[in-house]
């Protein structure tokens, strides 16, 4: 299926690593022009991306800065005039809790994980409402069910849901989607460096797998990104407002199935 990518702008924060870097790629394959905004160098990423395409940007920012956001859009619209959408991606599980987080620690949290949300979007919107375009959140199942030691970044997420539903009401009369993908259980490096911290990170592998309905095991960073691709594209044109769950049915299905 041709999804009607070749040669479209996309902005894709975090995207040298993890999910969003699954998602570049995923795009790249496409025939769209990633620009990728990150915090740090990836060079076997960027390897692994030039065998697809040599057609992609990189900017190293620290989007935290979020009063820096501005310059560095100018910089990006100034070489890429026609941005057709925004993957909202970066940012990362800091496990603070609210017994151990006062507020100055939680708005640090939300610098790193909340604010370039709101302001990438409001930014960028004129170009990608220019250009018909849409925005893709990667949100967080914390986000909807919580985890128990992780206020800070599970409000984030839910923050960004937020944000997802009421822009996609905001900016329907201009024709821009805007949509979510609400990751569960995902083996990125971030997640791997996690297990490592358990005596036997096999075992709580298999522990966590266990109870995702569908196969038992975690959730693909190809699956997320392929979807995300899709969702993207033209192709799916018709849809907004939606917090999709790739997730095997980790977050919607009752993880005590009765099987016999």
């Amino acid at each position: 299926m041709d999804l009607q990518l070749q040669n479209k702008n996309i902005i894709i924060t975090g995207g040298l690593k993890g999910i969003g870097g699954g998602i570049t790629l995923s795009l790249a394959k496409e025939g769209a022009i990633p620009i990728i905004i990150s915090r740090t160098e990836n060079k076997a990423f960027e390897e692994k991306l030039q065998k697809i395409t040599k057609n992609y940007a990189i900017y190293y920012f620290d989007l935290k800065n979020h009063q820096e956001i501005e310059k560095l859009t100018k910089n990006i619209l100034q070489k890429f005039p026609n941005i057709y959408a925004l993957v909202n991606n970066a940012g990362m599980n800091d496990n603070l809790d609210i017994l151990q987080t006062p507020v100055k620690k939680l708005i640090e949290s939300y610098e790193n994980n909340l604010f370039h949300y709101y302001e990438l979007t409001r930014i960028l919107f004129p170009s990608i409402q220019k250009n018909q375009g849409n925005i893709l959140n990667i949100v967080s199942k914390t986000g909807i069910t919580g985890q128990g030691k992780t206020s800070a970044y599970a409000s984030a997420k839910a923050a960004q849901i937020g944000f997802t539903r009421e822009w996609a009401c905001a900016f329907a009369k201009d024709n821009v989607r805007v949509n979510a993908i609400a990751p569960a259980e995902v083996m990125t490096p971030l997640y791997e460096k996690w297990l490592q911290n358990f005596k036997d990170p096999k075992a709580q592998y298999n522990n966590i797998a266990s109870k995702i309905p569908l196969g038992k095991r975690f959730t693909t960073i190809e699956e997320i990104a392929d979807f995300a691709t899709f969702i993207i594209s033209p192709k799916s044109s018709h849809t907004t407002g939606q917090i999709f769950h790739i997730d095997g049915g980790y977050v919607h299905l009752d993880r005590a199935l009765n099987w016999d």
